[in-house]
């Protein structure tokens, strides 16, 4: 496409919300290796490691925002929406040059005494990720006594070469608003929307509602929320019913729970005379003394 058909047009621009197909390749080292991609047959060729859940096709994404280096994401503006542009980025474009000074040493003592080492399940090894005051690093080499940790970016160091397609602008405010919080917190399909005027109302699913997760990136849906759409209100709504009781399936009988009370004595059964008047009782004294003899 000539820059006179680009520029007439419809591109991209800082701040936009776009669904974004793209492959990203770090290369460098003798190996090329993948970073991420929305394809699932390229990951599957390269025998990439995949989240549970992972979701294929394109995804939300904010033009300019932070999900890539900065240097990638200065290069998604301007871009053709429909086309497929192919791009390659420098190391200090993408992921940084890599820091000798980040590669730090440390005893073997050091590192069993970290929580994660703690687990029964932990397991050291090169490449192991550890997270040493506050900083995440990969186990480069080891020895019975010493550790060392690598605290550069994964790939830093490395060119990256990109495939990008930006299929189209998302502008429909409810999904703007799925689009947000897929990008902030993710599970975007999960969520209830409703847009009505200024007021955006977003019902919360079930495992969101205890989620650490969803309670510490709320306050960043919200801003985001504020500065795309400049809503009036914003109401995020949970909510907690009660569970109805189990019924009995058909043609099952319910047995009412039994209660202890008392033993009562059990009522006499009706006389086949009830309806008939009670004759008074008779009663009879024996008297103790002998009756006097008749003259």
């Amino acid at each position: 496409m000539s820059a006179e058909a680009a520029s007439a047009a419809d591109v991209t621009k800082t701040g936009d919300l776009v669904h974004l197909d793209f492959d990203l390749w770090a290369e460098g080292g003798g190996r090329t290796e993948l970073i991420d991609t929305t394809h699932e047959e390229v990951a599957q060729q390269a025998n990439a490691q995949v989240p549970a859940g992972q979701k294929w096709g394109p995804r939300p994404h904010a033009i300019g925002g932070e999900y890539f280096p900065g240097g990638i994401e200065g290069a998604l503006a301007g871009l053709p929406i429909g086309e497929e542009v192919v791009r390659e980025f420098a190391p200090a474009e993408a992921f940084g040059e890599r820091d000798p000074n980040l590669i730090e040493l440390f005893s073997m003592h050091e590192i069993s005494r970290l929580p994660e080492m703690r687990r029964e399940d932990a397991h050291l090894d090169i490449g192991t990720v550890l997270t040493i005051e506050g900083r995440r690093g990969r186990v480069v080499t080891l020895t019975a006594a010493r550790v060392r940790v690598d605290f550069n970016p994964p790939f830093a160091g490395r060119k990256v070469k990109g495939t990008f397609k930006v299929v189209d602008r998302i502008t429909e405010p409810a999904e703007q608003v799925r689009g947000i919080l897929e990008l902030q917190y993710g599970r975007g399909s999960e969520f209830h929307i409703e847009t009505h005027d200024k007021t955006i109302t977003i019902r919360v699913p079930d495992r969101s509602k205890f989620d650490i997760g969803w309670m510490a990136t709320k306050p960043r849906v919200i801003d985001r929320l504020r500065t795309t759409l400049h809503p009036h209100t914003i109401r995020l709504v949970e909510e907690y019913v009660t569970p109805a009781p189990e019924k009995a399936e058909k043609g099952e009988k319910t047995e009412k729970p039994s209660v202890e009370s008392p033993a009562e004595p059990a009522p006499a059964e009706p006389s086949a005379t009830a309806d008939a008047p009670t004759p008074p009782a008779r009663h009879t004294r024996k008297s103790s003394k002998a009756a006097p003899p008749s003259e």
